[in-house]
């Protein structure tokens, strides 16, 4: 083991949750943002997460990584709330802004990414999500969304081409 990895494991199980939480918490929201596409939704899941990480911070902090611990209870409560909620589906109006000059083409076109990724189920979100702006690997991914590798690599795979297919009709209005 690093030792590097064994300090901060360490560091962790030493704080208490209140102090854990103050560390983490932009992270967190950061993260929860980006798997759910919402503000109102992120700051949800997360509190979600918190409250049942509190309850049970005495086992969170002696995992290898309380961390992606943690954000998979991000991910299982946003989950959770779009089951109980239902699938809010995007028109491709909503998804398409016209009044995009060409200064802003880059601007629109990743405002039309990341609505279109709010179309996306839960789950294929947050490999996305993980994958592309969390910089991880699937093995990562996986051990925080509870999956094998190659349920990621497939929910990464239809993702990308339920988006592209998206994109590309709204391309062709």
């Amino acid at each position: 083991m690093d030792v590097g990895v064994a300090e901060e494991h360490v560091a962790v199980g030493d704080l208490s949750f209140d102090d854990w939480v103050e560390t983490r918490v932009a992270a967190l929201l950061r993260f929860a943002y980006l798997v759910t596409g919402s503000q109102h939704a992120a700051e949800d899941a997360v509190q979600a997460a918190l409250t049942r990480a509190c309850e049970r911070w005495s086992r969170v902090r002696r995992t290898t990584d309380p961390d992606a611990y943690v954000r998979r209870m991000v991910v299982n409560a946003h989950i959770s709330a779009w089951r109980r909620g239902g699938r809010r589906e995007l028109s491709v109006a909503e998804v398409r802004d016209t009044s995009v000059s060409d200064v802003a083409d880059r601007v629109a076109t990743g405002d039309a990414v990341w609505r279109v990724c709010g179309t996306l189920p839960p789950q294929q979100r947050a490999a996305v999500v993980l994958r592309y702006y969390e910089d991880l690997e699937y093995a990562e991914i996986a051990a925080i969304l509870g999956v094998t590798q190659a349920t990621v690599r497939s929910h990464v795979h239809r993702a990308l081409a339920a988006m592209r297919a998206e994109l590309q009709e709204d391309g062709d209005d």
